[in-house]
């Protein structure tokens, strides 16, 4: 049966640029900083336990991950982490907030392939300042109808959004790499949700695919999705 797709929303990292392969190549230079005090292993676990507790304060981006590195180092050390490593902790946040935006394959042409029929709008969460100088530099804010950076993307967050800037959920499509952000709240709100993996995935955004709804699609780049638009009209 034919749909009537007006509104398709757009995650932001690792959906339309690079952003998580920069996290890894920082936490490998912050395995280093502390190889004297714990195994890479290790470090990484308690990495990860103090994200999980600062993403509630921090919100999402790079300070948060660069605040979790410092209370890291300074666990692992117990509170005796020199100096000149923090320093280097903050260098290395410092970098990744001037990092080149690297965008994925197939998504100019495919933005400019779709912008003329469907209202384009980039959802993304993250540090108000640096999604936005993402989103600048990146030169695909052009085609965009509208560009939302929100604290959190929950059901909540699609049906207003795509409500906004839309016809409502049951007309909108959201795309993009994470399930657990992008896909499985947008499918609740009522929106179709087409997944393009992307090869590293943070482990806060780890969730299981979903089974048995009609309305979730799964491409291996997002290249495909005019194709999928055209055989779902």
């Amino acid at each position: 049966m034919p749909v009537n797709i007006t509104t398709l929303g757009f995650d932001a990292d690792d959906t339309l640029w690079h952003t998580e392969r920069l996290f890894r190549l920082t936490e490998e230079r912050f395995a280093g900083l502390l190889a004297d005090y714990t195994d890479k292993n290790h470090l990484s676990e308690r990495l990860i336990a103090a994200e999980r507790r600062n993403v509630l304060h921090y919100g999402y981006g790079v300070k948060g991950f660069t605040l979790s590195m410092i209370e890291t180092a300074l666990e692992v050390t117990n509170r005796r982490v020199p100096a000149d490593v923090i320093a280097e902790i903050l260098e290395a946040g410092r970098e990744m907030l001037t990092h080149p935006i690297d965008p994925l394959p197939h998504v100019e042409e495919t933005l400019k392939a779709l912008k003329p029929s469907y209202r384009l709008v980039l959802i993304t969460k993250g540090d108000l300042f640096d999604q936005e100088r993402k989103v600048t530099t990146s030169g695909l804010d052009v085609y965009f109808d509208a560009i939302e950076i929100v604290s959190e993307k929950s059901d909540e967050t699609y049906r207003t959004l795509f409500s906004r800037h839309g016809t409502g959920p049951a007309e909108a499509m959201m795309v993009g790499n994470s399930l657990k952000s992008d896909i499985l709240p947008a499918l609740t709100a009522g929106a179709f949700g087409v997944h393009v993996p992307y090869d590293v995935t943070w482990a806060l955004e780890h969730a299981d695919e979903p089974h048995g709804i009609e309305r979730f699609y799964r491409l291996d780049h997002i290249g495909k999705v005019p194709q999928l638009l055209a055989r779902l009209a």
